[in-house]
């Protein structure tokens, strides 16, 4: 069994997610982790697929969906994760406040030097507004640690900034 990674980006339009899933399931790729996204008319797709395939065999099925220009794909052999078990508990992380230059550097900067793992990250733009919000994985007793840090670098940036343990359903 081969695991894929597969990059798909370009210029947003309907149906692109059916077309490219489609074409993997036609050669009995089984997708097991993927995200996507529309960034300012912009798509972005990455995904984990295994099966009986080769790499060379996924890039010809996908070539007619690029044929265009107007999407990129790219097909990597990944060596199978075991999954490790995680290695701390999951929290959420949200920053509101005006947008200004730095603010995903610096929060992103004390949750490593903390000993956190990002493992998930969105940002957007809403008018004035920017709005961060990640999935972070934290080890034992470092959430009270990275707290305080993270206010700090709030006030610094003058943005609110929360942290909290998630639930388990909602990630």
């Amino acid at each position: 069994m081969t695991e894929l990674a597969v990059t798909v980006i370009g210029h947003d339009r309907p149906g692109i997610v059916a077309e490219v899933t489609g074409a993997l399931a036609a050669l009995g790729a089984n997708l097991t982790d993927s995200t996507m996204t529309r960034l300012r008319g912009h798509f972005a797709m990455t995904l984990i697929c295994a099966g009986d395939l080769a790499s060379a065999e996924v890039e010809a099925a996908l070539r007619p969906l690029t044929a265009d220009g107007r999407l990129l794909a790219e097909v990597r052999d990944i060596a199978p994760d075991a999954d490790p078990a995680p290695t701390g508990e999951p929290y959420l992380l949200s920053v509101h406040g005006a947008d200004r230059l730095g603010i995903v550097a610096a929060v992103t900067r004390v949750v490593a030097e903390t000993g956190g793992n990002i493992t998930d990250l969105s940002t957007r733009l809403v008018g004035p507004l920017y709005v961060l919000v990640a999935e972070v994985e934290l080890g034992p007793s470092l959430a009270d640690g990275l707290k305080e840090r993270l206010a700090e670098v709030g006030v610094t940036l003058g943005v609110d900034v929360s942290l909290r343990r998630a639930e388990a359903d909602l990630l």
